[in-house]
């Protein structure tokens, strides 16, 4: 049996000593916020708050400076995500754009792809949503069936894409699909392309939360023209590039602070005389949570060195999504309250929110049983 390893992080004084200037910009940017909105973080959708963070150059951290990078390292850009992330920031204009698809398209797009796009990801003002997910295909994603047919000057593409954050907002979907292979070759034959969602005939339909919010969406292609200049990378070779992008997808500190927040007011509920129980609880999400970080900034610490982290990125976000669904378990547990997001009482409404949207915790960035049998072949055990 294969090993699975994690090298620790190496230490970066640059990372934190950024570490205070961010908190400091948070405190005053967020000042105002209440505690239900910080437990929105990465669903919040902002864009004004977006170009403050581009100002800063906080986005596109890692990037070229010709791209509008600022050449920094993972580990400080690892700083600026999880203390965004810890106070609840509004992220999610500029989240999937700064986390994936923008390296993406510094890894596989064309020089014309790069110059266009980036600079704009890393003002904070271009966004991204991700065309992976379809219907009855679940996060097996090797099932895809949109499909983009070779024409002249182009491809056109029927399909559809589900559960597409933000697609409403986004002004580009990295677009995951079919463009050929041999019958029965579920990995073979697939690319990604660039596609500009004002185009017309792109019909994007809400799919909305539990809470009634609208963050997800149906998008769906019938007859669309994409020209040859939107493929992303070579055509046939989507497959090894969708899951190089699923390792910055799934590692980061985001995949265990959604239930942050929660567990902030569960602390202050307790007060600073908590029972034994709660002392107890308490302690042991601390330990889970410094023990996931550790193993988080191991793996930006790998995409640094330039390799490939997937399985230990699935890792991560597997152990991540048990502890923020088991949050509200365990705050329902300890604190006797009535959960509603129209309480006036911060723990109530802020344990209501994160009930009602933990259950997609354990299906965004693929599902439990998806992630186990990845960890498992690549250890040897299947």
């Amino acid at each position: 049996m294969e090993a699975l390893s994690y090298a620790p992080p190496p230490p970066s004084p640059e990372a934190e000593a950024l570490r205070t200037e961010v908190r400091a910009f948070l405190a005053a940017e967020l000042a105002h916020r209440t505690p239900l909105a910080r437990a929105e973080s990465w669903t919040g959708f902002d864009p004004a708050f977006s170009r403050k963070m581009g100002e800063r150059g906080w986005i596109g951290m890692t990037w070229p400076r010709p791209y509008g990078g600022h050449e920094r390292s993972a580990l400080e850009r690892y700083v600026v995500l999880e203390e965004a992330l810890a106070a609840g920031a509004p992220v999610s204009a500029h989240w999937i754009a700064d986390r994936q698809s923008g390296p993406s398209i510094l890894r596989h797009g064309s020089e014309a792809q790069k110059q266009s796009i980036l600079p704009r990801i890393a003002a904070g003002q271009c966004f991204f949503c991700i065309g992976m997910s379809e219907p009855d295909s679940g996060s097996d994603l090797a099932s895809v069936r949109t499909r983009a047919t070779p024409v002249q000057g182009g491809y056109l593409v029927n399909g559809t894409k589900l559960w597409t954050s933000h697609a409403h907002h986004a002004h580009y979907m990295i677009l995951f699909c079919r463009t050929g292979g041999a019958e029965g070759d579920r990995h073979g034959g697939t690319s990604q392309f660039l596609v500009d969602l004002s185009l017309p005939g792109i019909r994007i339909r809400p799919v909305l939360a539990l809470t009634g919010e609208h963050h997800f969406n149906e998008v769906v292609f019938e007859d669309f023209f994409l020209p040859e200049t939107a493929l992303l990378g070579r055509e046939g070779e989507g497959w090894s590039q969708v899951t190089g992008e699923l390792a910055f997808e799934r590692s980061g500190p985001e995949r265990f602070l959604s239930s942050f927040q929660l567990l902030v007011e569960l602390v202050r509920a307790l007060g600073p005389e908590p029972s034994e129980r709660g002392a107890i609880a308490i302690g042991r999400l601390t330990a889970h949570i410094l023990t996931l970080r550790r193993l988080s900034r191991s793996v930006a610490g790998m995409l640094q060195n330039g390799e490939n982290p997937a399985l230990q990125a699935a890792l991560v976000k597997d152990l991540g999504a048990l502890l923020e669904q088991e949050i509200p378990e365990i705050a329902r547990q300890l604190i006797a309250a009535e959960p509603t997001t129209q309480s006036t009482q911060d723990f109530s409404a802020v344990l209501a929110y994160t009930i009602m949207h933990a259950p997609s915790f354990s299906l965004r960035g693929g599902t439990r049983e998806i992630l186990r049998g990845m960890v498992a072949r690549g250890l040897g055990l299947r």
